[in-house]
């Protein structure tokens, strides 16, 4: 996979969105604005939002890797 710049904020949407998966606890909202925010940063950038999106989780999920 070829390095995707990921800002931080995205970063910071994703580990809320995590942290609110592992504790069965994830919401619409949460769950809503981090795919917004895929959205648009691949907009911006012209990665498709599934690239951004698993970096992202790699990144948070992963951060070893």
């Amino acid at each position: 996979m070829a390095d995707i710049d990921i800002p931080e904020s995205l970063i910071a949407l994703e580990r809320a969105a995590w942290a609110e998966q592992q504790a069965g606890a994830l919401t619409v909202a949460t769950a809503a604005a981090v795919q917004q925010a895929y959205t648009e940063h691949a907009a911006v950038t012209g990665v498709s939002r599934y690239e951004v999106e698993r970096a992202a989780k790699r990144l948070v999920r992963h951060p070893e890797a």
